[in-house]
């Protein structure tokens, strides 16, 4: 129990010391407002929502994945998992010498249909499969060379390091719906407006106005999951217009609220 009575949420991290095998599974039920401490591995972790929003926070930013997306988690890259509401995930570990060919960033990545196949027959594997020319080496084989391929989306915000611009980040992330201007945003740092935009978007690598688009739809996925009509969530994310938020929302995400959830 937390202090003030409530069933703690908290998921415990698995005790593995090292990876049996290249590649290890973990099935996962989350409830509502699950949630790891932050901590990292020596292995990589592609996490997959089956159902539901994964949520993961890192000191470079948020990745949200929802439903049929996944989030890579580079090894030795401290981070914390949240989820708002119930969700189905896998977890893929992989030995770091098995994905060389991965970069150090955190990414969300479209989970294939072949590729969505193949992780669900790897979850039915034992933990110890057998190696060397079996079938189960081989699907392994197979699996890691998908999970290459995938494409990455922009499900991410990306944060900056400069403490004074991270605190008003964290401002509008907290209050999505605040239309705060460029303009006084740079009042109150005590800098020009061109001298904030370059700042910005050296920080961020994203302009003003695409960081707080998308921060605003990252934020609209917890209510949509919900259940909560498309018109409210608009409002609450600082939309004025329901069809404008459908539009932005198609943008980022390729489908319309509706179709993204059903």
């Amino acid at each position: 129990m937390t202090s003030n009575g409530q069933l703690s949420l908290e998921r415990a991290i698995p005790a593995l010391s090292s990876l049996p095998r290249p590649l290890y599974a973990r099935a996962e039920s989350l409830n509502a407002g699950s949630w790891t401490p932050p901590h990292r591995h020596d292995w990589v972790q592609f996490s997959y929502a089956i159902s539901g929003v994964l949520g993961v926070h890192t000191a470079e930013g948020s990745f949200f994945a929802p439903s049929q997306w996944a989030i890579w988690i580079p090894a030795d890259v401290e981070h914390q998992v949240v989820t708002s509401m119930r969700a189905e995930m896998r977890s893929l570990y992989v030995r770091r010498e098995d994905c060389q060919w991965a970069d150090g960033r955190c990414r969300v990545l479209e989970v294939t249909p072949l590729a969505r196949e193949l992780i669900k027959s790897f979850c039915r594997l034992p933990v110890e499969y057998p190696e060397g020319e079996s079938h189960e080496a081989r699907l392994v084989q197979v699996l890691l060379d998908q999970l290459a391929t995938l494409p990455e989306v922009g499900f991410s915000l990306p944060l900056p390091r400069h403490p004074r611009l991270l605190g008003l980040c964290n401002e509008l992330i907290a209050n999505p719906d605040h239309s705060v201007t460029l303009q006084a945003w740079a009042v109150r740092l005590g800098m020009s407006e061109k001298t904030l935009m370059r700042l910005f978007q050296r920080e961020t690598g994203l302009s003003f106005r695409g960081w707080r688009q998308r921060m605003r739809l990252l934020s609209s996925l917890s209510s949509l999951e919900e259940g909560d009509s498309v018109t409210n969530t608009a409002l609450a994310c600082g939309y004025d217009s329901t069809s404008a938020f459908i539009a932005a929302f198609r943008g980022l995400f390729g489908v319309t609220p509706g179709e993204l959830f059903r």
